[in-house]
């Protein structure tokens, strides 16, 4: 298994540009992350073809329903041995309390993740979906509850990280998206960092591409 602290996204929309991208990384170096357009397209034989180049794989779908559904998700995706997956905090404590029962019995449980705010929202997005306080107030609230029901860390803005890890500890596992090497495009993400800012702010892993 990699020791890396770099998530590589394979944001691609089949599974040939993933399988281009994928032979030109080092499995030791880096980590690879399967979000929801190509695992939709790909399915489950995109993880074990990846699995069998020697990556670990970050399944990142975001798993946000009630508690049994979520549960069985979960349970699904720890049965295709992979290193990480995430669900929604705002689906509540129940729901995540499911989801860590539910893998609780696997050998070499995957890390489960608990998504706080996307790093897409900024303030005013923040206040028009009726949410009230401010981003890092809710950050911390929502991981505190992740940790309280099992999750072994979070999804969060490299912004956050500071106050995460010293309200919930260093083994708490922070993942961070967003990252952008200086100078480069924002994209659709507003709280960002540089990978250098980021791991000096506390970050666990970084979510690059």
């Amino acid at each position: 298994m990699s020791q890396s602290k770099i998530i590589v996204a394979l944001d691609y929309p089949d599974a040939n540009a993933a399988l281009n991208m994928a032979d030109q990384l080092d499995p030791s170096r880096c980590r690879l992350k399967i979000g929801k357009e190509l695992f939709t397209r790909s399915g489950p034989e995109i993880v074990k073809t990846l699995q069998q180049k020697g990556f670990d794989i970050f399944l990142d779908l975001k798993y946000h329903d009630i508690p049994n559904t979520v549960a069985k998700a979960c349970a699904a995706a720890a049965d295709l041995g992979v290193w990480m997956m995430n669900v929604h905090t705002l689906g509540g404590p129940a729901m995540m309390s499911a989801a860590r029962e539910a893998i609780g019995s696997h050998h070499d449980a995957p890390l489960l993740i608990g998504v706080t705010l996307l790093t897409s929202m900024d303030q005013q997005t923040f206040e028009a979906i009726g949410l009230e306080g401010t981003i890092p107030e809710t950050v911390l609230r929502l991981a505190v509850m992740a940790a309280d029901n099992g999750l072994d860390g979070v999804v969060c803005s490299a912004h956050e990280t500071a106050m995460l890890k010293a309200e919930l500890g260093s083994q708490f596992q922070l993942v961070t998206p967003g990252i952008r090497p200086a100078g480069s495009a924002k994209g659709d993400q507003h709280r960002i960092m540089t990978p250098a800012q980021a791991i000096q702010a506390g970050s666990h892993y970084l979510v690059i591409g």
